[in-house]
């Protein structure tokens, strides 16, 4: 038998010996005797909360999501509940997707919660991840858990903590609940015996509440009216959002939703696609494949969860183009602003935020209304803290990543792939309607506010062999970084873990006044700027390209494009 660490053996061996169930210690026996290096990457580290909580493969092990992982994880929580509100009613809701072992993971979560005390909101029917930020804060509830992983594949699973202002948890609320979580060394620690006269659900009227507010968000009605016929294609990829997506859509006042069937039923297996991923063009196949058939204006989708979504559009020569999120981030943030400003809005008390490694095109248009654009690390719940902080201060408009995730007003703490898709349903008729086409749209603004283009690569690297890998890449940018991409010279590298802003030709070094995190930036000479960034909810390295150009002629879209894309793989192969 291989050498397994004695660590991780041991970490093995106290769950067999653990109240565990049968099922559970027989298939740690086998990894044990058969796979030990399965064992290892099961055992070698406790789940933690990342960008999107916890999150991981399904299996046995303190590395995997199970019974005992959400069990302990919901155990931790509970803790750091009953001792951050004494004395109090606490209320947690909780909801979950479509994926496989989702009703046990929720239902686990429920029966610990109540267990402590604390009295659950439970949503009847699974639903969105923005309906479950909702929530939190209509019901007046202390904290709320969502059940998925996302858009990852079909062996993964996850749980989403938020707080009680409807955002996922943040420092120190995040330590503090892993601290808790690892006072647990037993799994007799767990308190197990559900109370169930503590579970109450959430019954299907809370629909009409969350619709209502996302309704109020359209800025356009009267061009919804004239292209209300307006042909849309949706796909909820097998996830929650088929039944709240079409609603929001009817809501806005568009009748010609058209629905991916193949893709319409909840199912965790996710049986049409590779990956339940919007951003993947290969998930989108069969609503392309819909989409010409009905003749479509726009192509929508949402990943499991209902809090990503996906946009494609018609591209002039029979085909469809699929947005990417910076592009549909700009359209969305260029339209509100437009909008606001018309409506003579916009008196300076307004702001919106984005992501570090999202396009700086947004903080431009932003520049050019007047409005302040925070600029804060990836994850969303980074986003929803500036909302916070500025809470019956300042206004928010919108904002969002690159990772295809957007809002549209406050009442959601996360992004929110429902109204989001409504509201790109409405910026596609309302051009429209002025005789203008999304790529029209974009021309103009690259024309007023530069020419900026986006890439992505990301590299898995599974297992502890894996971070490892990661770890040492980064670590090689850090001792050895370099003076010059692709023959383009380095100016400056942002070291985000740091907190260090190095000028290359000079040595000089500034402050760089944010929190802390795993992240590099390399700004080149002609504008160009690399990030690299290991995941927190996946087993992968991301790298980030954005070039830029002035556009000085509509007409050269097109050309201007080309040239951009071409320095982009230039960069990527430099990577690669």
């Amino acid at each position: 038998m291989t050498s397994i660490d004695p660590i991780i053996l041991s970490k093995a061996e106290s769950w067999l010996s653990g109240n565990v169930d049968d099922q559970t210690k027989s298939a740690i026996r086998n990894l044990i005797n058969e796979n030990p290096t399965e064992l290892v990457d099961s055992f070698y580290q406790d789940l933690e909360f990342g960008t999107g909580g916890l999150r991981g493969l399904m299996g046995v092990g303190t590395n995997r999501m199970n019974v005992y992982t959400i069990g302990m994880a919901t155990q931790g929580l509970a803790n750091y509940l009953l001792k951050c509100f004494p004395n109090e009613t606490i209320k947690v809701a909780i909801t979950h997707d479509s994926r496989i072992n989702n009703t046990l993971f929720a239902k686990t979560t429920a029966d610990v919660l109540t267990a402590n005390g604390i009295t659950v909101l439970y949503f009847k029917e699974m639903r969105p991840t923005p309906m479950l930020s909702f929530a939190v804060r209509h019901f007046g509830c202390k904290s709320g858990v969502m059940i998925t992983a996302s858009h990852n594949p079909k062996e993964y699973n996850g749980y989403k903590a938020y707080w009680e202002d409807g955002a996922q948890v943040v420092s120190p609320h995040d330590k503090n609940i892993i601290t808790e979580v690892q006072k647990i060394t037993s799994f007799d620690q767990v308190n197990w015996k559900k109370n169930d006269s503590l579970f109450h659900y959430i019954e299907e009227d809370f629909d009409a509440i969350y619709m209502d507010l996302v309704k109020e968000l359209s800025l356009a009605p009267e061009a919804i009216k004239a292209q209300k016929d307006m042909p849309i294609v949706f796909s909820p990829i097998h996830g929650a959002s088929g039944k709240m997506v079409p609603a929001a859509l009817r809501a806005f006042g568009f009748n010609n939703i058209n629905i991916v069937k193949e893709q319409a039923e909840p199912d965790g297996t996710f049986p049409t696609v590779i990956y339940p991923n919007p951003e993947e063009a290969e998930a989108l196949t069969l609503s392309l494949k819909l989409g010409k058939a009905v003749n479509a204006e726009l192509i929508l989708a949402c990943d499991p969860d209902g809090d990503r979504y996906a946009a494609a559009v018609p591209n002039g020569t029979g085909e469809f183009e699929l947005l990417n999120g910076n592009q549909t981030g700009t359209l969305l943030t260029y339209y509100l602003l437009s909008r606001w400003k018309e409506a003579g809005k916009l008196n300076g008390n307004q702001f919106m935020v984005n992501t570090i490694v999202t396009t700086e095109l947004i903080d431009e248009i932003a520049k050019g209304f007047g409005v302040t654009c925070f600029s804060v690390l990836t994850g969303f719940k980074n986003i929803a803290a500036i909302i916070l902080d500025l809470e019956g201060k300042k206004k928010f408009i919108g904002g969002g990543e690159e990772s295809y995730g957007y809002l549209v007003g406050d009442f959601v703490r996360d992004k929110d792939g429902v109204s989001a898709c409504a509201m790109v349903a409405e910026v596609i008729a309302y051009y429209k309607s002025k005789g203008k086409t999304v790529f029209d749209v974009l021309a103009e603004v690259y024309q007023q506010f530069g020419f900026y283009k986006e890439s992505l690569i990301s590299v898995t690297k599974k297992g502890k062999d894996g971070a490892e890998q990661i770890q040492a890449l980064m670590n090689g940018f850090r001792v050895n970084p370099p003076s010059e991409m692709n023959g383009v010279p380095v100016e400056r590298i942002v070291d985000v873990k740091e907190s260090t802003i190095t000028h290359v030709k000079t040595g000089k070094k500034e402050s760089l006044q944010m929190d802390k995190s795993n992240v590099m930036q390399f700004y080149l000479s002609d504008g160009s700027k690399i990030s690299a960034r290991p995941s927190g909810t996946e087993p992968k390295i991301k790298y980030y390209f954005s070039v830029n150009s002035p556009l000085a002629d509509v007409k050269d879209y097109r050309k201007k494009e080309a040239e951009l894309q071409e320095k982009l793989e230039g960069l990527k192969k430099y990577f690669s």
